[in-house]
């Protein structure tokens, strides 16, 4: 039973250039939490942790096992660790964040959480965005309401982890192949019908990798071939990301296999599946 870990594959808007399971993969295993989402509503990590809590337990209800597939780091932290109780953000507040330059936001992160701001790089928007608008909404830090973490799933279930780190010039040539693939599926088409929709550029589901270099083609910016180029180089840098964080930040003891999983191997791996003795 597959349970998705994926921020982008939760969005039925966007399943060609989430990589979202095919037809034949659902029909193979059931999948769970697969394109359940509309774009114009956001899905947070606090949001998909609810939502995975429920389909874990209903597995475990029908005496299954659940198994998070996903690349999403956040998503799976929030989900074992928990998160900090943070009221929902003012509208308004939000609103007036996510429209700001980043570089004005980040002067007031400063002002007004010079912890943060000293924390987070200067291009990283979401980051700045979110801890300025936490603290204009509620009048308390980020870190102030982390240090009130509310517990995760982690200590009360059996996990088996498993971090897939197969060769960098393997992985970036997947990338730079399962782009254009997608193309050929009709990725085109897809964002096409997404802007559309005219939905708030600053939804998690415009900033999915492809959105924006397909959309300068599509609004005669660019070409065909460069915004190919444009989304096989995004991906290839959000797999950099992904492999340095699940390379470094899940616990020392989570198995790694750093290189590709040929059968025996591959054996070895889903043998972590298996209830122990």
């Amino acid at each position: 039973m597959i349970v998705n870990a994926d921020s982008a594959q939760i969005y039925r808007d966007v399943r060609i250039l989430s990589a979202a399971p095919t037809d034949e993969q659902l029909q193979a295993a059931e999948h769970r939490l697969y394109g359940v989402r509309d774009g114009a509503v956001p899905c947070s990590a606090a949001d998909w942790s609810e939502l995975a809590k429920r389909e874990i337990a209903d597995i475990h209800a029908s005496g299954r096992t659940p198994i998070l597939a996903g690349g999403t780091g956040l998503y799976l932290r929030t989900l074992l660790e928990g998160i900090a109780p943070v009221p929902a953000i003012d509208p308004v507040v939000r609103n007036r964040v996510r429209h700001a330059d980043v570089d004005e936001n980040r002067a007031k992160l400063e002002t007004l959480d010079p912890q943060a701001a000293a924390r987070l790089s200067r291009g990283d928007s979401t980051r700045i965005n979110r801890a300025l608008e936490v603290i204009l909404s509620t009048g308390r830090t980020l870190g102030e309401w982390q240090k009130e973490r509310q517990a995760g799933v982690g200590p009360d279930v059996g996990l088996r982890a498993l971090v897939l780190l197969p060769p960098r010039k393997w992985l970036y040539a997947r990338c730079d192949e399962r782009f254009t693939h997608m193309i050929d599926e009709g990725a085109v088409p897809e964002v096409e019908a997404l802007l559309a929709r005219n939905l708030n550029p600053n939804l998690p589901v415009m900033r999915a990798i492809g959105v924006r270099e397909l959309s300068a083609y599509l609004k005669g910016e660019t070409s065909l071939d460069a915004a190919i180029a444009a989304g096989r180089q995004a991906t290839r840098r959000y797999a950099k990301r992904q492999y340095t964080w699940f390379a470094h930040q899940p616990p020392a003891e989570w198995p790694r296999f750093q290189e590709a999983l040929d059968v025996e191997r591959l054996g070895e791996a889903l043998a972590l599946l298996q209830p122990k003795s």
